[in-house]
């Protein structure tokens, strides 16, 4: 009997020891997924104040850009709940319109260390940013280190940092002419352009 199509007393596929380790998830790594999840989320949340705060005054109308996906199959007895798989590249996280019609276009992203890698930002996300930048949209990348300090980061020098930095990364203390306030627990996307 081949060992592949061993079956226990369930009906199950009998692994042997090896095998079984293997396919048991790494808990360092679960930790580390679960944690980035978590930071995520707070990040997101944070940006949907910010543009919350426009909205209410009347001055940019922002929202998160939703993955496109696909759904696969329902899952027997849970109403509501379904397998999928996302059908495109991510695009740009924020798009939305500022008073006066301009476009607004940004990628978000939150770092815990003194410098942020332009490859944070995938392939399909700077095609997206560079069409919206082309076509007269305000775009860039908006970065957090550490939840303490915030930075808008214009498109083009996001694009350009190999340039401009003479390396594919950039340091918090690099971009202090980017920095934005945060007061009364709000930071402010757009101060300086609304």
């Amino acid at each position: 009997m081949n060992k592949d199509h061993r079956k226990n007393a369930e009906g199950y596929q009998d692994l042997t020891a090896f095998e079984a380790i293997k396919r048991c998830k790494d808990p360092q790594r679960q930790l580390q997924g679960k944690r980035s999840k978590i930071v995520g989320e707070y990040f997101e949340n944070m940006i949907t104040g910010a543009c919350s705060f426009y909205y209410e005054k009347d001055l940019a109308h922002i929202e998160k850009t939703p993955e496109p996906m696909k759904v696969l199959t329902p899952i027997p007895r849970q109403p509501g709940k379904f397998i999928a798989c996302f059908e495109k590249a991510a695009q740009p996280d924020y798009k939305g319109t500022l008073k006066g019609g301009l476009s607004i276009v940004f990628e978000a992203k939150h770092t815990d260390h003194d410098r942020i890698e332009r490859g944070r930002v995938t392939q399909e996300q700077l095609d997206g940013l560079e069409k919206h930048h082309k076509l007269g949209a305000l775009a860039f990348v908006f970065v957090s280190f550490g939840f303490q300090a915030f930075y808008r980061i214009p498109w083009t020098v996001w694009r350009d940092m190999k340039d401009l930095y003479g390396r594919k990364y950039v340091k918090a203390d690099e971009l202090e002419s980017y920095r934005l306030p945060a007061l009364g627990g709000v930071i402010k996307l757009l101060s300086g352009i609304v």
